[in-house]
């Protein structure tokens, strides 16, 4: 079966096909206006996913991942009508894998819900791997800023150099497209004051020698006249 209950059809074939490509515009159509991205691994477990809100920001978290550079495969698919499910096995140059389960919920023919569960392979532990900001070519100029990005062991670790005067919604919110960063950061902060005001409204600050955790959804800003250097740790995949 292929169709929803009202009738309109979920291409399951196309949806496959759009993964393995990367064909992002076609996997974007794919998404009801107001669907919902659930994802738990290990950094975000069941009781705090990482959720994002809405097809416009699901867009900008597809165009991300089919950035970096791998190979998606689809292993297994399936479909009700009113639901799909589906494995994926991602595959980075040095070998490492993400592989994924998806649940679909399914509405006129649209994804309105993806609930997705992820791991990855970890390093044995001979292997040690090191790498170098200031040789890589990973780098990424931005108004008041700049990041350097060094790939480890399935992780993208990057150091990111804030100018005073930088704010988030000043400075990247127009190239990015959307009003808040909608990243999950893992952040360890090694210079300066950095400002970081959650969606609810909640506003902190972090110092030197601090680490934090930030979901979806926020703003963040240098805090006085001293450069912010921070290093931020995201999982690939």
């Amino acid at each position: 079966m292929s169709a929803t209950s009202s009738g309109t059809a979920f291409d399951i074939d196309a949806f496959r096909q759009a993964v393995e490509q990367g064909d992002t515009d076609t996997l974007v159509r794919q998404f009801a206006d107001d669907a919902d991205m659930e994802t738990v691994d290990r950094r975000t477990p069941p009781s705090a996913p990482t959720v994002i809100h809405g097809r416009d920001s699901i867009e900008d978290f597809i165009r991300q991942l089919y950035s970096m550079d791998l190979e998606h495969e689809v292993l297994q698919c399936v479909t009700d009508g009113e639901h799909a499910a589906y494995t994926e096995r991602c595959t980075y140059p040095d070998g490492l894998i993400v592989k994924s389960m998806s649940m679909l919920d399914l509405a006129d023919g649209k994804i309105v819900h993806q609930s997705m569960v992820q791991a990855w392979d970890e390093d044995s532990p001979g292997a040690v791997r090191i790498g170098d900001f200031d040789a890589t070519d990973d780098r990424m100029e931005f108004d008041h800023g700049h990041t350097e990005s060094v790939h480890l062991g399935g992780q993208n670790i990057n150091r990111i150099t804030l100018e005073p005067g930088w704010r988030w919604t000043k400075d990247m919110s127009a190239s990015v497209g959307t009003d808040l960063c909608m990243l999950t950061h893992s952040l360890a902060l090694l210079e300066g004051t950095l400002a970081i005001r959650t969606s609810d409204g909640t506003e902190s600050e972090m110092y030197a020698g601090q680490v934090a955790f930030v979901p979806p959804g926020h703003d963040a800003w240098v805090v006085g006249d001293q450069t912010v250097v921070v290093l931020d740790r995201s999982m690939d995949g």
